[in-house]
């Protein structure tokens, strides 16, 4: 059933033939986009930060990843272990183009921490893995979905300070809701997209780095509970010291 659904939706695209060099013109093309998406937000804000701008032509592509993601509301999550239709393999050669150009972005700026590199290594290896096994569509971009979906509100956190909103109600607002998001797609919905996953008759790499990926998201999960902890310590009222009278009254 879930073979016939997908040649179903492999022939919505009559027109596209998916082999190997469709596959490298994609992404070879979207990290072309993305470069020059960048350089025009730097032309177009000069006084801004590098990470001002990056962070900008990474909400462009959380956008993009959500709206390509669903091809059917009715039923976002269709067919499961199944092969990949032409317009999941664009989706993923989007998202692939994109993860190319944010890693050599971060390390041209010198923002080479261990966990951003892990996880851009297990994105790129794992959404590689499915174009060239041309497998596991649905599943990645349910991925893309869940993963994407709370970049908006993180690099809106993070932009905010650059127009020096810091410590406000606002921030506190966009903390909480990036918290949430992240926590319930990430920690609630990846979960179980692992397990599908695992259980498919998927090649061991496509597995291996949906594990690393779901990792990386636990590992995350837990510095921003910490975050949040924090955060919401210190809006807490401090209790007002006493008053030089009630000094002057305890000492007597």
């Amino acid at each position: 059933m879930a073979t016939e659904s997908s040649a179903a939706m492999a022939m919505e695209e009559p027109g596209v033939v998916v082999n190997g060099s469709s596959v490298v013109s994609w992404v070879a093309s979207g990290v072309v986009l993305w470069s020059t998406a960048f350089l025009l937000v730097r032309a177009l804000f000069p006084k801004r930060s590098y990470d001002f701008c990056n962070r900008a032509v990474s909400t462009m592509h959380a956008v993009a990843a959500v709206c390509l993601s669903v091809a059917d509301w009715s039923c976002p999550v269709c067919p499961l272990a199944a092969a990949s239709s032409p317009r999941q393999m664009k989706a993923l050669a989007v998202t692939l183009a994109y993860m190319v150009y944010d890693a050599a972005c971060c390390h041209l700026n010198g923002d080479v921490r261990l966990d951003n590199t892990v996880h851009h290594l297990v994105s790129i290896v794992g959404i590689g893995a499915g174009l060239a096994y041309q497998r596991c569509g649905t599943e990645m971009v349910a991925c893309l979905f869940i993963t994407e979906i709370s970049s908006p509100l993180l690099h809106l956190r993070e932009m905010l300070k650059e127009f020096g909103v810091r410590d406000t109600d606002l921030n506190l607002l966009i903390d909480v809701l990036f918290a949430v998001t992240f926590s319930v797609a990430r920690m609630g919905v990846g979960p179980y997209l692992t397990y599908v996953t695992l259980t498919a008759d998927y090649p061991i790499l496509i597995k291996a780095m949906a594990t690393g990926l779901q990792l990386v998201s636990a590992y995350w999960f837990l510095r921003i509970l910490r975050m949040v902890r924090y955060k919401l310590g210190k809006k807490k009222p401090q209790p007002t010291p006493p008053g030089p009278g009630k000094l002057a009254a305890a000492a007597n």
